[in-house]
């Protein structure tokens, strides 16, 4: 499970990628935690290092798991489907491997899955992979950007599992994360048993070599014949400032080539080297980077006042979106024009993934840190409110509810056959995001209970077409634990609580009959009646 990013450039982080390889054929210990700040290329590195693993013969490369909290896949940020995926990937590859997990998984239907990521490991990689114990070569397997997972409980719970795993085959982990405090914490940590490696700590003068030949490259890439419009002693300040933070040299190369003629590549290359300063503070560059941009997207000479607000908002929800959505989607959230939404962000490309298509998901930051800085650390003039992006995306999400549940939504053309065998109508993208997610806006909001009428007048009215479409979408078993956080959080809606007779019986029944629910015809939920 690897994105398509390109990893590190030729000729750059050669050492790291050696000491990597040297550890994996040499080195008795299972576990090489690679620690580094936001921005540090531990992501690159970690794709480069599964090129190389792939291509050689003496390693088994068993499984990647890439975390993500901007990906489009809301997947990529579940801690929960890190095993069963490393679990699935290896079994591809070997057949011993695949009938082992395939006669642990036989006894429980696979309930093995399902069970806490600290059980997962044994059941679904511990104990099968015991059956490979003649295997000569190391099985490896790499997690990235552990601390990009939404779970910190889980993610503790997994690093402790792992730090336990023992086998007689010869298994190793290699994982990167920022050093989280939960994290630091677990048995990962540990030098006495496992490997370290501080990425930000690597001689800085190795780094800001390899950052020269990317930004070189980079430049050389987009020059045209005749005279250059930068020069060497550019890219050696630029390399200087990012002060080892690769993310800071790709956020300024974007900035800069962001532009069709070389003129203006050369202005804003030296706007942007004479408005930023060397800091020594760890977050600096970064934050001097972001900074920059943001500050130059917002020029109050080319930006209105209305429309600088409509685009504080926008990246409000782009930031707390539980998952990326097209700008079509996010229009109809937010009650705009898509063309308008785009607009809003067409100084923004540095920092912020604007697909070409108005439908095709992936409306995202570039980099995890970016919301970090808005969030945190950014300057009173910047900084961006989480409680704007929920509130937005709550009332949003209500909202679309209203206008697009009804009865039959699915247009199913009968209720006597399961949903497996029939094929309802696409359901938009908009609407599977307002129905899978409403209740994680409204709870993350300081006074959940001010959207209390609203859940009133659109939800309550609408809930068995809301279950249909969770139905549809196979949910069931989220729609329970959404119901579940929202009774919790909200004081319970009046009609909500005169209809309880009807969700508890439901919250009871789904746990046990979960697959027959999902399968169960969505038009039968419409034969429920209150009284």
């Amino acid at each position: 499970m690897q994105p398509d990013d390109a990893g590190c450039m030729k000729n750059t982080r050669v050492a790291v990628l050696r000491k990597f390889i040297d550890w994996i054929k040499t080195d008795p210990k299972s576990i090489f935690w690679l620690a580094g700040m936001a921005g540090t290329g531990k992501t690159s590195i970690s794709i480069s290092l599964c090129r190389i693993l792939q291509e050689d013969p003496d390693v088994l490369l068993g499984g990647t798991f890439f975390c993500s909290r901007t990906a489009s896949d809301e997947a990529r940020s579940d801690v929960r489907r890190i095993i069963p995926t490393l679990a699935a990937l290896f079994s591809d590859q070997s057949p011993t491997f695949a009938a082992e997990l395939a006669a642990e998984l036989k006894p429980n239907s696979g309930a093995a899955v399902h069970k806490p990521t600290s059980q997962q490991i044994d059941a679904l990689l511990q104990r099968p992979l015991a059956a490979l114990a003649s295997e000569t070569r190391p099985i490896v397997f790499v997690i990235d950007a552990l601390d990009e997972c939404t779970s910190e409980r889980e993610t503790s719970a997994l690093l402790k599992a792992i730090a336990t795993f023992a086998c007689p085959a010869r298994v190793k982990f290699i994982l990167t994360s920022r050093p989280e405090t939960h994290i630091l914490g677990s048995p990962i940590s540990d030098r006495a048993q496992n490997e370290l490696l501080r990425l930000h700590m690597i001689d800085l003068d190795e780094v800001t070599e390899d950052i020269r030949l990317y930004v070189n490259c980079t430049f050389d890439q987009h020059q045209l014949d005749g005279d250059p419009w930068y020069s060497d002693a550019d890219v050696q300040t630029l390399a200087r400032l990012s002060n080892g933070l690769f993310i800071f040299a790709s956020t300024a190369l974007a900035y800069i080539l962001d532009t069709e003629t070389p003129e203006d590549r050369a202005m804003r290359l030296h706007t942007a080297l004479f408005s930023m300063k060397e800091s020594k503070v760890a977050t600096g560059p970064l934050d001097e980077i972001y900074e920059f941009v943001l500050t130059r997207a917002s020029s109050e000479t080319k930006v209105d006042p209305h429309e600088l607000a409509n685009t504080r908002q926008v990246l409000a929800c782009i930031l707390t979106a539980r998952m990326p959505l097209s700008i079509t989607a996010m229009a109809e959230l937010l009650e705009q024009k898509p063309h308008v939404l785009r607009a809003s962000l067409r100084r923004l490309r540095a920092v912020v993934n604007v697909p070409e298509e108005l439908n095709q998901p992936g409306l995202s930051t570039l980099h995890a840190s970016f919301g970090d800085y808005l969030f945190e650390r950014a300057g009173s003039n910047l900084r961006i409110a989480r409680s704007i992006g929920e509130d937005s995306l709550a009332r949003g999400c209500l909202q679309t509810m209203a206008s697009r549940l009804h009865f039959n939504v699915s247009q199913i053309s009968t209720s006597y056959q399961p949903n497996l065998l029939q094929r309802p109508v696409s359901i938009s993208l908009a609407l599977e995001y307002s129905c899978l997610h409403w209740v994680d806006h409204v709870v993350a909001l300081p006074d959940p209970s001010a959207l209390e009428d609203l859940i009133n007048r659109i939800f309550c009215p609408r809930v068995l077409f809301w279950l249909e479409v969770m139905s549809v979408l196979f949910q069931v078993r989220r729609a329970t634990a959404l119901l579940t956080t929202l009774a919790a959080t909200v004081r319970h809606p009046a009609e909500l609580q005169r209809r309880s007779w009807l969700l508890t019986s439901i919250l009871r029944f789904i746990p046990h009959h979960y697959h027959a629910f999902c399968s169960m015809q969505t038009h039968s939920l419409h034969h429920l009646r209150r009284p």
